[in-house]
């Protein structure tokens, strides 16, 4: 990806970040309970039901819905769908079936965004490694998220560490973002590249990171729909995401219910657990 010299990158202050950790919390619960709620026989439209019912609970308004026209509070993703599934009345999930659930929140304005790729049931044993190794390398990427990095190191851990975990794909033209006062905002962060490169990371900077990982290629196509993304080749794929806010101390990870704070020296993975601000300079 080549960088352009500069993006127009909204910076928080702590209280904006704050209000957004409102969002990422409610994200995060919705997630947790629509991810219980994931079992043979469910289908698509009722998660998305579940969704709407617990962000409106919360007091939040959905990101997803009507955003460029998509039609669902939440996007649900099976088997070889990568991203953007619509959820479905006539979408039931089998025993063996794995679905990535992307969820997004407004609080006062602030945005929250995260997914998860869950197991309908019990899963076979690659389909465990292709989640382990997905939501291993998020949790690589949001390490980086520190202050005075640069953002292609984020986007080099993810990639780096898939690589080291096997044969699998990166998916390329889908990738993670700048996120606050619109879900999808300056800059756009790859899941892929050399090190060194792009934004100086600063503390206020907010960013949704979200690697796509394949069992095969990485070549996608998006189907008739004109929103849900699957692999050319038919393997299957996983998607996890989380909101990250960047700040002196470190990535505070605002869509993880279990605190997020920073955590000094690393992040691990929660896995079963758990402004006013001008320009940032891109140069």
């Amino acid at each position: 990806m080549r960088w352009r010299r500069r993006w127009a990158i909204e910076i928080k202050t702590p209280e904006q970040v704050a209000r957004m950790r409102q969002a990422g919390l409610v994200v995060a619960r919705t997630l947790r309970v629509l991810a219980e709620a994931v079992r043979p026989g469910i289908t698509t439209a009722d998660l998305d039901s579940i969704a709407a019912r617990e962000i409106r609970a919360a007091g939040a308004v959905p990101s997803f819905l009507g955003y460029q026209g998509y039609p669902a509070t939440i996007c649900t993703s099976v088997n070889e769908e990568i991203v953007h599934g619509i959820p479905s009345p006539v979408k039931r999930l089998r025993g063996g079936d794995i679905i990535s659930i992307d969820c997004g929140a407004i609080v006062d304005g602030w945005h929250g965004d995260a997914a998860v790729t869950v197991g309908v049931g019990e899963i076979a044993p690659e389909h465990e490694r292709l989640l382990s190794v997905c939501e291993a390398a998020l949790w690589a990427g949001l390490a980086r998220a520190r202050p005075g990095g640069r953002l292609s190191d984020i986007s080099h851990a993810v990639e780096r560490s898939v690589r080291t975990a096997g044969p699998y794909g990166v998916i390329r033209e889908y990738v993670g973002h700048g996120i606050g006062t619109a879900m999808h905002m300056d800059p756009p962060v790859p899941n892929y590249g050399p090190p060194g490169h792009g934004p100086r990371l600063t503390a206020g900077m907010a960013l949704a990171v979200e690697p796509m990982v394949v069992l095969g290629s990485r070549q996608t196509a998006e189907l008739p729909d004109g929103w849900t993304v699957v692999t050319v080749d038919g393997s299957w794929a996983a998607h996890f995401e989380h909101t990250v806010a960047i700040t002196p101390e470190g990535p505070w990870v605002l869509t993880a219910e279990d605190g997020g704070r920073p955590a000094g020296a690393s992040l691990t993975s929660s896995t079963g657990a758990r402004g006013e601000g001008g320009a940032a300079d891109a140069r």
